[in-house]
């Protein structure tokens, strides 16, 4: 076995992924799965009294080897997919999940770990937290059934890891071979800056000219600029149609077969443990508890968000009749002239920002808010990384290290699409403890040539920003067991420091300092700046339904009995909502990754707008200061939400900061829509 994947020898404690090749990953996981296997044995069948440390402290080391293997394995799968790592991931995945249940539903670990709960009172406070969500997670994933129901959950579990893996590589197969060349004669609206993304995008392909893919950092823009309307309508049919059959990849890629069956094993799952259906089951241990709360609080949004959208489409309608065309508005049309609405209404064009956005520019931005807030600082060095593109950081404060941070932040055609943050190595303070290895994954458009400047547009520059909140919650972790370190919380207060971070991109203050011009280095003019910054919510009624109707699909998919037809139920959510035609879901079910290439969003999608009225009150809580970068309000949030983890449950945690739950009113307010 390669040494290499659980002796990390790297520079700053890293992988060396250099020397790791794609054959290394079987028989390292073989070994480590069957270390891991005799670990969790050993605790099942200790002849001594089930205590903290014979039992749940046990518990957390059982698997280190396992979870190095599988972090760099997982990460690169993420990053940089090809077939054998496909293949790879395919198998791991049944048996991953049969090693899963095995253990948390082996009855001699459950009553052990019972019994520890029995005395948890004696135990320090975050020892008591573990206790009780290991308790928690056995009883949740069947450790509790008879002998038939624990075999049940065991198949579900087996097959489900099956599903969700094929799902997510059936919606990557179809956005990485589809490609739109867009030929030189009908390149009308396009600004030089799209061109030539466009042009990078065709180069990495070994393509001439200039194409489109379905990179969202590419096509969005294409959609809000071109003034070709058979393309715009092509491109845009080509993007809803990713994981229905008719994407790139055909009938081979067709997830709709396996959003039925995954359906029917989510709702079988929660019935065997006593649950009405699967909502009511992932939504328990959710700081919303219960579908209903988490559907009153979409809907106080919904109203306000479809008068806006109507009120915006008659206004688009018109600008598309007096274009000549006397059909409906369609989505392919909504973003040019939502775009044309903004340069109306606020005299501001988007292009003129992104000369000023660069990746450099954004980065120093974000380091610098972390910087004001947390104290932190960056110091970038050189190592063999997941991908010659990726950038590595070691981040330190009062000269302790708190972190290393990479950022990966440009499309290829092998990494899935959207960004997310997630972390080579968890926080703790076990025997020597260890700091953590935060990855930040973005897919913005390269640059068109080496060493060239790479534009952010300015939902890509809110994209980095987001991600980098999510960082904060791993740097600033600082917690003893690494099951409720950083981002280990529950699924509807994750959100919550990461658009909180999105905030401080949207001040005059930061924008002033770092938004400069890629040839000229001046800074944003002021007037474009606060027309930018006015011009923010111009569409909030197209982005906030499109949002809505995603999460509301979701959460109606997961109430009842399962849907036999997906496509049909969402139909038929959309028709109660009234939804408008020309404002399709954000995510359509069948590239619905969030939901249904894992569970952790499964009818819990809701939480990026539940978090979201937490973030408009937790970023109030500095303006009120009269200093968005009050260094005592920046420490009592550390203090009592980034560093905390999961050891506290999240209501706690939000009380100890505001000192009273928030209302949905600050969030309408920040969206424009009261």
């Amino acid at each position: 076995m390669n040494p290499e994947l659980t002796h990390w020898t790297g520079p700053q404690g890293l992988p060396r992924f250099d020397l790791i090749e794609d054959s290394d990953f079987a028989p390292a996981f073989d070994r480590e799965l069957a270390g891991a296997e005799a670990a969790i044995e050993a605790i099942a069948a200790n002849p001594e009294p089930a205590s903290f440390e014979n039992t749940v402290a046990a518990m957390e080391l059982a698997e280190d080897g396992l979870n190095r293997v599988l972090s760099v394995f997982y990460n690169l799968v993420g990053v940089d997919s090809n077939p054998r790592r496909q293949e790879l991931q395919r198998d791991f995945a049944p048996r991953l999940a049969d090693y899963s249940s095995r253990i948390t539903m082996d009855p001699r670990l459950y009553a052990r770990v019972k019994a520890v709960a029995q005395t948890a009172d004696q135990l320090a406070p975050q020892d008591r937290r573990i206790t009780e969500l290991a308790l928690r997670n056995l009883t949740r994933a069947g450790a509790g059934l008879d002998e038939a129901g624990r075999k049940r959950m065991a198949q579900i579990s087996a097959r489900m890891a099956v599903l969700t893996t094929e799902f997510a590589q059936n919606v990557l197969t179809d956005e990485r071979d589809y490609v739109l060349p867009i030929p030189d004669d009908r390149l009308a609206g396009l600004p030089d800056w799209l061109l030539r993304a466009m042009r990078a995008a065709a180069k990495e392909r070994g393509l001439a000219g200039q194409i489109v893919t379905l990179n969202r950092s590419l096509i969005v823009p294409f959609l809000e600029y071109s003034q070709e309307r058979g393309l715009r309508e092509t491109a845009f049919k080509a993007w809803a149609a990713r994981g229905s059959g008719d994407g790139a990849g055909g009938a081979a890629t067709n997830n709709l077969p396996l959003i039925t069956e995954i359906l029917a094993l989510r709702h079988e799952r929660a019935q065997l443990l006593g649950y009405q259906d699967f909502a009511a089951y992932k939504l328990e241990p959710e700081m919303a508890g219960d579908a209903q709360t988490v559907e009153d609080l979409l809907m106080q949004v919904w109203g306000p968000a479809t008068r806006r959208a109507a009120e915006d489409e008659a206004k688009l309608t018109a600008m598309l009749r007096d274009d000549g065309v006397n059909g409906p508005l369609e989505p392919w049309d909504w973003r040019l002239y939502a775009e044309r609405l903004r340069q109306r209404e606020h005299d501001f064009d988007a292009a003129q920002v992104t000369p000023y956005l660069t990746l450099d520019a954004m980065l120093g931005a974000v380091f610098d808010v972390a910087h004001k807030l947390y104290r932190l600082e960056f110091e970038a060095f050189e190592a063999p990384l997941l991908s010659p593109d990726v950038r590595a950081w070691r981040v330190t404060r009062d000269g302790q290290l708190m972190a290393i941070f990479l950022g990966d932040f440009f499309a290829r055609p092998s990494k899935r699409s959207g960004a997310w943050c997630s972390a080579l190595q968890m926080q703790h303070k076990i025997g020597k403890g260890q700091r953590p290895i935060v990855v930040n994954v973005c897919n913005f458009t390269p640059p068109e040539q080496a060493g060239a400047p790479a534009f952010l547009s300015w939902d890509d520059a809110h994209t980095l920003f987001h991600e980098f909140g999510h960082a904060t919650h791993h740097i600033l972790s600082d917690v003893t067991w690494p099951s409720i370190a950083g981002t280990s919380v529950a699924q509807d207060f994750v959100e919550l420091p990461s658009q909180l971070y999105e905030h401080w991109l949207e001040q005059p203050a930061v924008l002033d300092a770092h938004a400069r011009h890629f040839e000229t280095g001046a800074p944003l003019p002021a007037d474009l700046r606060d027309r930018l910054l006015a011009a923010g919510n111009a569409d909030a009624g197209f982005s906030t339904t499109e949002y809505l109707e995603s999460a509301l699909v979701d959460l109606a998919l997961h109430r009842g009995a399962p849907a036999r037809d997906a496509m049909a139920r969402q139909a038929e959510v959309l028709a109660e909502l009234g939804a408008p035609g020309a404002i399709p879901m954000r995510h359509a079910t069948p590239h619905f990754a969030h939901v249904f290439s894992g569970n952790s969003y499964a009818s819990g999608y809701y939480s990026y707008m539940w978090s979201e009225v937490m973030d408009a009150d937790a970023f109030a809580a500095f303006e009120e200061t009269g200093d968005i970068f009050d260094p005592e309000t920046a420490r009592r949030l550390e203090d009592t939400i980034l560093s905390k983890g999961g050891s506290q449950p999240a209501d706690e945690l939000w009380i100890a900061f505001r000192e009273r739950m928030p209302g949905v009113e600050a969030l309408l307010r920040g969206r424009g829509l009261i």
